[in-house]
């Protein structure tokens, strides 16, 4: 699932459950998502894992007390950034954020922290699922600005960047559902011009023109 972020104030601290835990829950599966930064103000930070490793019974007592802000890892965020956000990662999004946000369908969150906003905090579940550690810089690659790429992505899905008309690496059979998200330019899908702003679905990559295109991510899931 695709989501399109535009933040002016800070978004809840949470985190999402692995397979396992989710199937648990009778869920098919968990909930990876990613990041793909499309425009930020200078002072704006993104918060991904722990400063250094904690205790559950510290983050939960943080949480209650109104101090997680200072357990977690504030990472300044600009133009053209990428995040993968694995199951288990303690994470929120400031303000001052325009975001891709590309992750599974599953509608299964737990809140830990919400600024004292009257939502409900799921904070056993959140202490069952959460990583007591910092973020792996392994999850934030730098992507190159001018030629196609695969992005690492985990093993959720697939992610790839096409930049003109390069989509060369984009494989041709397995998924059966692809979404195109252009980020400059515009991509044909199935016969629709979709533009920045927009998703397009398509049931294969043959379906996909990028004659129009300067820069699109598209996602995929393979088998």
């Amino acid at each position: 699932m695709t989501k399109y972020l535009f933040t002016s104030e800070k978004l809840s601290i949470q985190v999402h459950p692995n397979d396992r835990q989710a199937r648990r829950l009778g869920l098919p599966h968990g909930k990876a998502e990613c990041w793909y930064i499309l425009d930020a103000k200078p002072d704006a930070v993104l918060g991904l894992g722990l400063k250094k490793p904690v205790s559950a019974t510290k983050l939960r007592t943080a949480a209650i007390l109104g101090e997680i802000e200072q357990l977690i890892e504030w990472k300044p965020a600009k133009k053209g950034d990428f995040y993968y956000v694995p199951p288990g990662t303690i994470h929120a999004i400031g303000p001052g954020i325009s975001a891709v946000e590309i992750q599974q369908n599953i509608d299964v969150t737990y809140r830990i922290y919400d600024y004292g906003r009257p939502r409900g905090l799921h904070l056993e579940e959140a202490m069952a699922a959460v990583k007591l550690s910092p973020y792996d810089p392994k999850y934030n690659p730098e992507i190159p600005t001018d030629e196609s790429s695969r992005i690492p992505a985990g093993s959720a899905f697939e992610l790839f960047q096409i930049v003109g008309t390069d989509d060369e690496i984009l494989p041709q059979t397995g998924s059966k559902e692809w979404q195109v998200i252009p980020l400059e330019g515009s991509a044909n899908v199935r016969g629709k011009l979709i533009k920045a702003g927009e998703c397009g679905i398509c049931p294969q990559s043959s379906d996909i023109d990028f004659s129009k295109n300067k820069k699109s991510l598209v996602a995929c899931i393979m088998p």
